[in-house]
């Protein structure tokens, strides 16, 4: 936000502060100072003078010769400007001056004439039409005969001027107007604050004779205030108006909008101001649109309103956009006689949804978005009014429309200086706590020991916020420095972090790639890995604002993740690819947050099988000492391949599953080679692993080894077999190897060969002959009964 800098005096005396000053003193208090800009610094040494004479030049038909009183000399000016007259006041560039665009002028002779200086045109000042309030003629600007010769044309214009850039946070409404800096502004230099209360004359009428006014939504217009003008005389604005308008950046347009103009940047109150004419009905109601109402603003664009925008309606449609740009069939113009100035307070999240909506953002919706003071509004009404008395442009009309919303209460805080000292390392006085926080605004109960913020500070919270408003004006440099204080911790990582650290190293030893997908996918990625219509996993949480269809939803599987991660390689003839991942799904809980489990992803083609992935998967479990993992062979999930998948589970708990992608899901991702891929619990894995290795020592025995052929079923699982033969075994089993598995020729049909390699050994003697052969024959006998197993 631009201010100039005596724009504050209105408020508070800072005169005699310089700009470097003020930038630094200000920055420190924390409202941060962007720059300070001189306005007129491209406009040095041009005054106003009078001709005195006209004379034509002696070697040219175009050129004439000027005596100019510029006030104490007159000098001889040669120009070429066709509407130059005796008895005019011009703008005159002296010898040495300096124009913007770098330009400099110098005195020289013209077809050899002396000339010693040039008359200037308001382009080569860079002053604007809207800064003159009217069309000049062409050629050299005529000024006003009352004009003081000699005056310099940056202070005529208002150009001398050091002008403040505040970054106002987005948290401090109050500081996006001249008045809240201005107090900023008086506490930071410990000056007096006041602003003056607008007084004006009112003609004997009633506003409600004229226009009625209606809030059919109070929680999201918070307060309406109107007021009425009439016998309204549509013109430019004074030059001290328009001068501090464009100081701010702004154009001025007529004085009745430069007015509203003018309130926005001195109270931060945007306003609007309505034809009466327009208004049909006379009235104005506070409403919510109609799906698909359109109103066209003043930037003469038509706009579709949904029901969730407010609007401001007369008798029979929209006539503004609450909060965001009026409406063009209501807007003031050249020949408008009574105005109805309109100063309200809206809800500001319903006033950035509708700005987003309408894809316009101005001033006006930028300001309420950040949630302005709904006490604000009566006293810029009042200002307007004055300014209107002010500038003669009209008659203001008895009494005001006040109508009171939803308010949100004042937040009032226990002022505890004790504690606010302990929390900035300071010994601040009460008193001097007090008197800052009263300088601000706030009302202080010092028997109750309470503070009650003021309603144009929405960033007070709690006591924190106190006590920065202490800190920031008793200087932070004045806070003195001290070593850190408090127990030292040493850091580090959870168990569950270091065991991601174990799979990370032994899924790396393992040849593999880690790889991280995003969590949000498609719901088209359900049908391509084949999951039925009434799976729970298409029950997802949806994505209120995606950035497209294929990221509308949070996913409840990482095995479509994987499947696309592999096609891309794939397509880009990666030939061997290992990939892992750890990353969560989202399963929804009703109203409450969803549920973020974490899962273990590894997918594989290329140079392996089945096997391979499933080594991968047990060296983990080996790694992480987790151990009874059981494979069960898997034929009812869709997405993998019948025959070639396994569930894993521990004790009972489902761990995940593991097998080959079924063919028609390959398809889908056009992956024209085998894929394997498993998808496990982190959190079950997790609750099995081992933290720690021990150490077990090398056998001093021998081992025997007896082999065993058998003839079982073919819907016998190996896995079954060896549950079998190590509860059979007992505590002399060192390890079972499967060598052969067979059907075909010699093989009854249905059934299948499957040989094991038995090895046992005892850690403090070499085993008897007869110590296995009974051990032996209790396994041959465990899996005729249960498994069915044919010795061969």
């Amino acid at each position: 936000m631009k201010v100039p800098m005596s724009w504050f005096n209105d408020y508070t005396d800072i005169k005699g502060i310089s700009p470097k000053e003020y930038n630094s003193a200000l920055t420190m208090s924390g409202s941060k100072v962007e720059g300070i800009e001189f306005l007129g610094k491209d406009l040095d040494k041009v005054v106003a003078g009078k001709i005195e004479s006209v004379t034509p030049h002696p070697d040219s038909d175009h050129l004439v010769i000027c005596m100019v009183n510029v006030g104490g000399e007159v000098l001889q000016i040669v120009t070429g400007a066709p509407n130059v007259k005796e008895g005019q006041i011009v703008p005159v560039a002296l010898d040495g001056s300096t124009l913007p665009g770098d330009v400099h002028i110098k005195k020289g002779k013209l077809r050899g004439v002396e000339s010693n200086g040039m008359l200037c045109s308001h382009d080569e000042m860079g002053i604007t039409v809207s800064d003159l309030g009217y069309e000049p003629e062409y050629g050299i600007l005529i000024l006003p005969e009352d004009t003081e010769i000699g005056i310099e044309m940056r202070d005529y214009f208002g150009l001398n001027e050091d002008v403040v850039e505040f970054e106002i946070t987005s948290n401090r409404p109050d500081c996006f107007s001249v008045i809240g800096l201005a107090r900023e502004t008086a506490v930071t230099f410990d000056k007096p604050f006041n602003v003056p209360t607008p007084t004006f004359t009112e003609n004997s009428e009633n506003i409600n004779d004229y226009i009625s006014v209606e809030v059919k939504n109070p929680d999201k217009c918070l307060r309406y205030s109107a007021r009425m003008v009439k016998n309204v005389k549509i013109g430019p604005s004074p030059k001290w108006l328009a001068s501090r308008l464009r100081a701010c950046g702004v154009r001025s347009i007529n004085n009745i909008v430069d007015i509203t103009n003018y309130l926005l940047l001195e109270y931060g109150q945007p306003m609007h101001a309505f034809d009466l004419r327009d208004l049909k009905g006379n009235k104005i109601i506070v409403r919510n649109a109609e799906d698909n109402e359109k109103i066209k603003t003043l930037d003469e664009q038509d706009r579709v309103l949904s029901s969730n925008d407010l609007v401001i309606a007369d008798g029979e449609r929209a006539v503004a956009i609450a909060g965001v740009m009026g409406g063009f069939n209501s807007e003031v113009k050249e020949d408008t006689t009574c105005v109805v100035f309109e100063s309200a307070t809206f809800d500001g999240a319903s006033v950035r949804q509708t700005a987003q909506r309408a894809g316009l953002r101005t001033e006006a919706s930028s300001r309420y978005e950040k949630g302005l003071d709904a006490n604000n509004t009566v006293p810029a009404l009042e200002r307007a009014c004055q300014l209107v008395e002010m500038l003669g442009c009209g008659e203001v009309v008895g009494g005001m429309i006040d109508v009171v919303g939803n308010t949100k209460p004042l937040v009032t805080l226990n002022l505890r200086p004790e504690k606010i000292n302990a929390f900035l390392g300071t010994e601040i006085p009460t008193a001097d706590m007090i008197s800052t926080l009263t300088k601000l605004g706030f009302t202080v109960d010092e028997k109750a020991m309470t503070v009650t913020a003021p309603s144009f500070r929405p960033d007070i919270e709690a006591e924190a916020d106190v006590a920065e408003e202490v800190a920031r004006f008793y200087g932070y440099d004045k806070i003195p420095t001290t070593l850190l204080s408090g127990e030292a911790t040493v850091g580090g990582k959870t168990p569950l972090q270091k065991l991601r650290d174990r799979i990370n190293r032994s899924l790396i030893g393992s040849g593999m790639n880690e790889i991280y997908t995003y969590t949000f996918t498609s719901p088209s990625c359900f049908d391509k890995i084949r999951i039925p219509e009434d799976s729970e996993l298409r029950n997802t949480v949806k994505i209120t604002n995606p950035l497209g269809e294929d990221t509308s939803i949070m996913r409840t599987t990482t095995i479509a993740s994987m499947l696309d991660i592999l096609s891309y390689n794939f397509s880009h003839r990666n030939e061997n690819v290992r990939l892992f991942e750890i990353g969560k799904i989202y399963l929804p809980k009703g109203d409450v947050l969803p549920e973020e489990p974490e899962k273990l992803t590894m997918g594989i083609y290329g140079d392996c099988d089945f096997f391979t992935l499933k080594g991968i998967v047990e060296k983990l479990f080996a790694t992480l000492g987790i151990k009874d993992v059981e494979f069960a062979s898997e034929t009812s999930n869709p997405t993998f391949h019948p025959g070639r998948c396994a569930a894993l589970s521990i004790g009972g708990s489902y761990l995940g599953v593991l097998g080959e992608i079924h063919p028609d899901v390959l398809s889908t991702y056009e992956i024209d080679t085998p894929c394997y891929v498993a998808e496990l619990d982190l959190a079950i894995i997790f609750e099995n692993s081992g933290n720690t290795t021990k150490y077990k020592q090398l056998p001093r025995f021998p081992a025997a080894q007896r082999d065993i052929a058998l003839l079982v079923d073919k819907s016998v699982a190996v896995a079954d077999l060896e549950k079998t033969i190590k509860k059979a075994a007992g505590n002399i089993l060192d390890s079972i190897k499967l060598f052969d598995v067979y059907e075909g020729a010699q093989i009854p049909e249905g059934k299948k060969s499957v040989a094991y390699a038995i090895f046992f050994r005892a850690p403090d003697r070499s085993l008897t002959n007869e110590e296995i052969s009974k051990v032996f024959s209790k396994i041959t006998k465990d899996l005729e009964f249960k498994n069915g197993a044919v010795l061969r």
